[in-house]
């Protein structure tokens, strides 16, 4: 059983940063999605896509992936660079 540990990112539709300092603890998946043939939908019969574990730091996921025998990735997050910029830029 693989995973991936990384922290969430701001989400890109509002201005707010909420939750985006947890860590986030996501299984990689077993088999490929395939299409239902009544419906079309993709789906797929592993249960661990759906569970996404919260932790408040890295520390604290990657000590839960080796005390249950996870093998799990740690994906760094890059560090956010502003771009500042004055409303009087517009008008040069």
């Amino acid at each position: 059983m693989t995973a991936r540990i990384y922290q969430r990112p701001k989400n890109a539709m509002q201005s707010g940063k909420a939750r985006t300092g947890d860590w986030v603890l996501d299984f990689a998946p077993k088999e490929a999605k395939k299409p239902d043939p009544l419906m079309g939908w993709a789906g797929s019969g592993d249960m661990q896509q759906q569970v996404q574990l919260s932790f408040a730091s890295e520390q604290e996921a990657s000590a839960y992936a080796t005390r249950h025998g996870i093998e799990a990735r740690v994906q760094v997050t890059p560090p956010r660079r502003l771009k500042l910029q004055a409303y009087a830029d517009n008008f040069r």
